[in-house]
C-alpha cells in the first residue's frame, strides 16, 4: 500500500530524512517512534504532501501509494488528500456543528444528496466511536465537546470522504488516559478497513496499537520491523538504548 524508495528530504539547506525505504502493508497500523526532530512527522506529512506547504523544501527519492508515484506532475493533491485522511495532534474541528464538521468535506465535493449526506455522517461518528455520545446534539457547536470527543471528530471527519490510509501525528498526546483509551480503542478497530500510520511519543501506545515500528533517529530510520521484534529484541544497540530510556 505504502513505499518509499531512497527518500532524502531537504528544509532549505538541513538534510531532515536520509536516505528512508520503507514498505506498508494494506490493513495494518505501523508506528514511527524516535526523538523529538528526528524526521518521524516530516516522513509521516510526505504521504499526503503536506510538506509541499512549507517553502524552500525539497525532495528526492520514490513515495508510493498503490504503486504510484504521488510526487509526479500529474498527481492532483487534492484527490491525494482525499485518498490520505490526516489527524492532527490537537484537535482542530471546524466553529461549525458537529454535523457540518463531518459534512464538510461531502459538501466541498460538491455532494448536494441531504439523505447520502446524513447517512454519510452517521456512518463516520459511528467509525469513530462518536455517534452513540452526540447523535441528539448534531446540531450543538463541535467546540462544546471534550478534547477526547473533539479528537475523535476529527477522526469522523476524515472518514467521511472515505479514505484508504490514515495518518495520525501524534493523536493522542494532548488528551487525558481515558480518551487515550478510546482513541486506541479505535485505531484498532478501524485497521480493519483503513491503513494507517501513527506517530508517538508514546512507546507503550506504539507497543499496543502497531502492527510494525519503525524508530528514527538524526533523520535516519534506524530500524524497521514487527513490533513486538523492535521492542522485545530489537537489532540495533541505538534502539535497544532509546526504548529502555537510555537516552531520548
Amino acid at each position: 500500500m505504502l513505499e518509499t524508495k531512497e527518500i532524502h528530504f531537504y528544509y532549505g539547506a538541513f538534510h531532515a530524512l536520509k536516505n528512508i525505504s520503507m514498505t506498508m502493508d494494506d490493513h495494518t497500523v505501523t508506528a514511527f517512534i524516535g526523538p523529538s526532530g528526528c524526521g518521524k512527522s516530516t516522513f509521516l506529512r510526505l504521504f499526503n504532501r503536506m510538506n509541499d506547504l512549507i517553502p524552500d523544501t525539497h525532495l528526492t527519492g520514490q513515495c508510493l501509494i498503490e504503486g504510484q508515484d504521488i510526487y509526479q506532475k500529474t498527481v492532483d493533491v487534492t484527490t491525494l488528500r482525499k485518498k490520505v485522511g490526516m489527524v492532527f495532534q490537537k484537535p482542530n474541528p471546524f466553529p461549525k456543528s458537529i454535523f457540518e464538521n463531518v459534512a464538510y468535506g461531502l459538501r466541498v465535493d460538491g455532494i448536494k444528496d441531504k439523505n447520502f449526506i446524513r447517512q454519510r455522517v452517521e456512518e463516520s461518528l459511528k467509525g469513530a466511536a462518536l455517534w452513540e455520545e452526540v447523535k441528539d446534539q448534531l446540531k450543538k457547536p463541535a467546540f462544546e465537546l471534550s478534547g477526547g470527543q473533539q479528537q475523535r471528530l476529527c477522526i469522523a471527519r476524515a472518514l467521511a470522504i472515505e479514505p484508504s490510509v490514515i495518518l495520525m501525528d501524534e493523536p493522542a498526546s494532548a488528551l487525558d488516559p481515558i480518551s487515550t483509551s478510546k482513541i486506541e480503542d479505535l485505531i484498532h478497530s478501524l485497521k480493519e478497513k483503513y491503513t494507517i500510520v501513527i506517530v508517538t511519543h508514546n512507546m507503550q501506545q506504539a507497543a499496543r496499537v502497531s502492527n510494525k515500528t519503525g524508530f528514527f533517529m538524526l533523520g535516519e530510520l534506524i530500524e524497521f520491523n514487527d513490533t513486538k521484534k523492535i521492542f522485545l529484541s530489537p537489532e540495533k544497540e541505538a534502539t535497544q538504548n532509546y526504548i529502555t530510556g537510555r537516552f531520548g
